[in-house]
């Protein structure tokens, strides 16, 4: 069971959270809030699995909400403004949800927040693999042995240390299963694995003697890297 909190200033928006959990089987919504900082005092107490969340609130946005809290759940965003999706995903958000939202969507949201939670297992590590479907076949990836990952036509190409595997998926959902201190996204074609990135330059980084491109909305986050080295 997945246990939320959701926080939104508008009572109205809350209410359609609350309806629409109460029709996924996996999913409990424990408490909603119009007061981000009730909130945060409920979470000090009740840590839970997930917040759905605001971003646009009147005495502190949601992404501001989100980075103020030292044990960060998973987050989905809810808005009324498609430009604040960029700033979620920067945050690591499962995902966002642009208001009015419908249950179908709302389901959507849910299942790869349980997705994550499989992924991490129920000690809350991730595990060293994972699982891409290549044909009728499910192949067994560890994270260790990957390169780089590059979108090619409705494709992923996991580039591995000693062979490629092509798997019907988009880059995106890709990025969704993969842990986030091991891998960057550097353009909008490419994910890199940080451990083996060898150089990182202006427009362009090396990773095990293959040079990827770094996309222009990508490269404050690779210039962050670059400072952590």
């Amino acid at each position: 069971m997945i246990t939320a909190i959701a926080i939104d200033d508008e009572p109205i928006a809350l209410d359609v959270v609350a309806n629409h959990a109460a029709k996924v089987p996996f999913l409990e919504l424990q408490a909603s809030f119009t007061n981000a900082f009730e909130a945060m005092d409920h979470l000090r107490q009740y840590p839970v699995d997930l917040l759905f969340l605001d971003i646009k609130m009147p005495d502190i946005s949601g992404i501001e909400f989100f980075r103020s809290l030292s044990k960060k759940p998973l987050v989905v965003f809810t808005t009324a403004y498609s430009e604040h999706a960029v700033a979620g995903f920067e945050l690591d958000a499962v995902d966002y949800l642009l208001k009015p939202f419908s249950l179908a969507r709302f389901l959507k949201a849910c299942n790869k927040v349980q997705e994550w939670l499989k992924l991490r297992g129920t000690n809350g590590n991730i595990p060293a693999y994972f699982f891409v479907k290549t044909g009728y076949d499910q192949v067994k990836i560890a994270f260790e042995d990957i390169d780089y990952l590059e979108a090619t036509g409705n494709y992923v190409n996991f580039v591995l240390r000693d062979r490629h595997i092509l798997s019907r998926m988009t880059i995106t959902e890709c990025e969704e299963l993969l842990p986030q201190d091991r891998f960057i996204r550097i353009h909008r074609s490419f994910i890199a694995s940080i451990a083996h990135v060898q150089k990182i330059e202006r427009h362009q980084l090396t990773v095990n003697g293959s040079i990827l491109p770094i996309g222009a909305s990508y490269m404050t986050a690779t210039k962050r890297l670059s400072e952590k080295s």
